[in-house]
């Protein structure tokens, strides 16, 4: 009776060989493995299992669940679009809403593999192509929407456009408000991209209409508010732009989402484009702000300070010492250039007002920049007559003119001939009445 009990145990281990069970006990299995390749293996052998009842499917469910965990954990990203490829058979026996709930969630898997856009696009690309086949018109609008958000990525805007506009008509036919909230906001990116802000607006308010209608996540009303800020930002509205990144911030902040600092970092450069660059020191300091402390927020203070003492220097530095945070972020990127030239004119007016005739060499010292940088902008003032003047380049020279009285004869002379006007019509319209 030992004998049999011996050979009873061996039994299952060798049917095993091929598939394993799917039941609790094989995904606790996998669970306790003593390293990821093996629970991937044993969670590959429990989708193998032919067997198609209702336990079993739930059981598979978990297990692609945990199976694709393990492959982000691995960073194994072609793996986890072949599993999207091997489950195919498997979608046919559960529902389309679990259905597309597995298939978005595997593709937030390998978006969370850095260096995956390119893998991306070609696997949204595959999935477009497999639900347009199998009629699965719900789970491919919901691809399509993540395909024009990659494509947007990787800078293919016209493409993405082009996906977005058929897509925004497809979904408004089916009053999705919840999508169409993603899409108007996915619209609205596009065109601030493409420098079309009238179309960005008007996206971004028909996201706001749609999201009025329904119950909208914590974590989309902050990209909404986030990306109203932005707009407000680009029109030079700071006020209202900062109360926006405001309200994205305290969103993302109780949801523990990386955007909060990006939010925080915008709030501050509000400040600094308000002439508040005093107050950017104290929200770093806040206790919502210590949690966040790092380059961005470095960053932003170090042109805080160059700000506060209107030292060109000082900013030129910390452009220098903080690229990633501050050239290579297009928002931030934008406003500082536009603060740069304001700040570089009004020293450059300041050191040569006492002069009438000034040599360029003398004030690009001063200033502490290159001549021909210095001579450039001189130049472009000029041209724009922020003052009057003119370089004289033969001797490296920029001589001031007085800046010419306006003579008042002439705008009296033709106040006089306009009430002159005005006389000789109401003289016309009288003797008009007199001679009916």
């Amino acid at each position: 009776m030992a004998k049999m009990a011996k050979v009873e145990f061996f039994l299952p281990v060798t049917m095993s060989s091929s598939y394993l069970p799917a039941t609790t006990d094989s995904i606790a299995q996998a669970l306790e493995a003593k390293n990821p390749s093996e629970a991937i293996s044993i969670l590959y052998r429990v989708l193998d299992d032919p067997s198609s009842s209702s336990e079993a499917l739930r059981i598979k469910e978990q297990a692609i669940t945990n199976l694709s965990d393990f492959l982000r954990e691995q960073n194994r990203a072609e793996e986890l679009c072949n599993l999207l490829t091997q489950l195919r058979p498997f979608f046919s026996l559960i529902p389309k809403a679990k259905t597309a709930k597995i298939v978005r969630g595997i593709i937030d898997s390998v978006a969370k593999i850095p260096g995956t856009s390119d893998l991306q696009i070609a696997l949204c690309r595959e999935m477009v192509q497999w639900t347009r086949a199998e009629k699965r018109t719900f789970l491919r609008q919901r691809v399509e929407a993540r395909l024009a958000a990659l494509l947007m990525e990787s800078k293919d805007y016209s493409e993405a456009l082009t996906l977005l506009t058929s897509l925004v008509k497809e979904v408004r036919r089916l009053d999705d408000k919840l999508l169409l909230v993603d899409i108007d906001l996915l619209e609205s990116k596009l065109h601030f991209s493409l420098r079309n802000l009238p179309k960005a607006k008007a996206a971004l308010t028909a996201a706001r209409t749609a999201a009025n209608a329904i119950y909208v996540p914590p974590a989309q009303q902050g990209t909404i508010d986030l990306q109203s800020g932005i707009l407000h930002a680009e029109e030079k509205d700071y006020k209202t732009a900062y109360s926006y990144f405001f309200e994205a911030f305290e969103a993302f902040n109780a949801l523990e989402d990386p955007r909060a600092v990006f939010s925080l970092k915008y709030m501050l450069l509000c400040k600094i484009m308000v002439s508040q660059a005093d107050d950017v020191a104290g929200i770093i300091s806040s206790k919502a702000g210590l949690q966040y402390v790092g380059p961005e927020l470095d960053a932003m203070k170090a042109v805080a300070d160059a700000h506060s003492k209107r030292s060109l220097k000082l900013f030129e530095t910390a452009l220098r010492d903080y690229k990633a945070q501050l050239e290579e972020d297009p928002i931030v990127h934008r406003h500082l250039s536009s603060l740069y030239d304001t700040l570089l004119e009004q020293n450059l007016c300041r050191l040569i007002e006492p002069y009438s005739r000034v040599e360029i060499a003398h004030i690009a010292e001063l200033i502490e920049l290159p001549t021909d940088h210095v001579e450039k902008k001189l130049s472009q003032m000029i041209l724009d007559k922020k003052f009057a003047g003119t370089l004289d380049q033969g001797v490296g020279c920029l001589i001031i003119f007085e800046d010419p009285k306006a003579d008042a004869i002439y705008p009296a002379t033709l106040e006089t001939i306009s009430n002159m006007g005005k006389v000789v019509d109401s003289l016309f319209v009288r003797s008009a009445k007199i001679m009916a």
